[in-house]
């Protein structure tokens, strides 16, 4: 089967079985040319609250895929790659950030939605990239426990410096490996461009960028430029994304080193196989029940309540 008759195939069988697919932003181009909706997480979960279909398969990692299911609980969620996971968003239990809760009460705690739910239970307000800073000005106490990402914290902290802000030692590992000298080097390789950067990465390399922002921001902010070259700085498949969308422009990864693993591990055949399963048994569903999901969608609905 070719990729094109696959992709057909996708688009009989999702209106088959009355799914709508979720693709998030890193996953590669043939898988984002057979979405319903495509974008950064933020953008998911509200489309993700709006679908009319009764089954969603969810084309990115496992904390997307719950979250997804917090905000439509009477529809089944499927993950298209079941070992799909994200470092960062398993890397801090609930336990630990109940217990700087206890050391600190008055604080509210910030999660990135980068977070399992059980991590979000213990939260009072979920952000993305694309809105951290939006919703942390409008919370009304200047006290903020920030999780778990330390990068986009101090991104937060810089363009909210009239709140205390606390953060933990967390992050993507992938962002947070790019250097100076990455940025140098991508520079002296490629003077006429601009430098586009996700706040995932320490705050040294986002300094150096000519605009930081969530993927759904770097891609608007390059269709929409005069410029004809970038370098972005943030996982490889939006660098490809936008070769697509602007062939007369030119885009340069920061480091081949950008590339996320699990993100990587959905392919077009695994969304196939998912459908197949949806139909006739054995997809990798995601299961919560009503407790696990009254608990943690809180803190969604009230990012969605403050950032949309």
């Amino acid at each position: 089967m070719t990729v094109n008759e696959m992709q057909q195939e996708i688009v009989r069988l999702k209106a088959e079985t009355d799914t709508a697919i979720l693709v998030h932003s890193y996953q590669t181009h043939d898988i984002a040319e057979i979405a319903d909706f495509i974008g950064d997480s933020y953008k998911l979960s509200v489309d993700a609250k709006n679908l009319s279909q009764k089954n969603i398969l969810f084309c990115g990692v496992h904390f997307m895929a719950e979250t997804a299911k917090m905000l439509s609980p009477e529809k089944r969620v499927f993950l298209a790659a079941k070992g799909a996971g994200c470092p960062m968003a398993e890397q801090l239990t609930a336990e630990y950030i109940s217990s700087l809760r206890a050391e600190e009460p008055d604080r509210t705690v910030v999660a990135y939605i980068n977070t399992t739910a059980s991590l979000k239970a213990v939260c009072d307000v979920c952000v993305t990239s694309s809105s951290a800073v939006q919703i942390v000005k409008a919370l009304e106490n200047d006290k903020i426990l920030f999780i778990p990402d330390c990068n986009l914290g101090s991104f937060v902290k810089k363009n909210v410096p009239e709140k205390d802000i606390r953060l933990v030692q967390g992050g993507c590992p992938v962002h947070a490996a790019m250097t100076v000298e990455d940025v140098k080097r991508a520079k002296t390789e490629h003077p006429d461009a601009l430098f586009l950067v996700h706040p995932e990465c320490k705050p040294e390399v986002t300094e150096m960028a000519d605009y930081a922002g969530s993927t759904s921001g770097i891609i608007a902010f390059a269709k929409k430029s005069d410029a004809q070259e970038f370098i972005i700085g943030t996982e490889l498949s939006i660098a490809e994304h936008l070769k697509y969308e602007c062939p007369d422009k030119k885009f340069y990864p920061l480091s081949k080193g950008l590339i996320c693993p699990d993100m990587k591990l959905t392919t077009l055949p695994d969304v196939y196989s998912a459908l197949i399963g949806i139909r006739d048994g054995g997809a990798f569903e995601i299961e919560m029940d009503d407790e696990q999901i009254a608990k943690s969608v809180k803190c969604i609905n009230e990012m969605i309540r403050l950032g949309g």
